[in-house]
């Protein structure tokens, strides 16, 4: 079964490859994404990477406060994703006054 780990504190110019290598030094690597703005595509500083779950575990005990680019990565098991609600917003056209 696959492990979600998340890598914070990433120097913005780090890659998905590789971020992919120096996982891969911990087993087989099923995905990386590294995220990104909407707005301007660049990094937001944080990734996901996917890996087996003995191999991500050597990986996060491995690579957790490993310095990469002048800082400090922040790796560990990924969280699920919190419902932020969704939808709504709305509104906004204009109202008729009735006399």
């Amino acid at each position: 079964m696959a492990k979600k780990i998340y890598v914070g504190n990433l120097p913005f110019e780090t890659t998905e490859g590789q971020l992919r290598e120096m996982f891969e030094q911990y087993g087989s690597v099923h995905s990386v994404e590294v995220i990104t703005d909407r707005d301007t595509g660049r990094s937001r500083g944080f990734a996901f990477v996917e890996m087996e779950n003995d191999d991500a575990a050597a990986a996060i005990s491995a690579l957790n406060g490993t310095e990469v680019g002048g800082r400090a990565l922040k790796v560990n098991e990924a969280k699920p994703q919190q419902d932020r609600g969704g939808g709504g917003g709305g509104g906004g056209g204009r109202r008729q006054r009735r006399y």
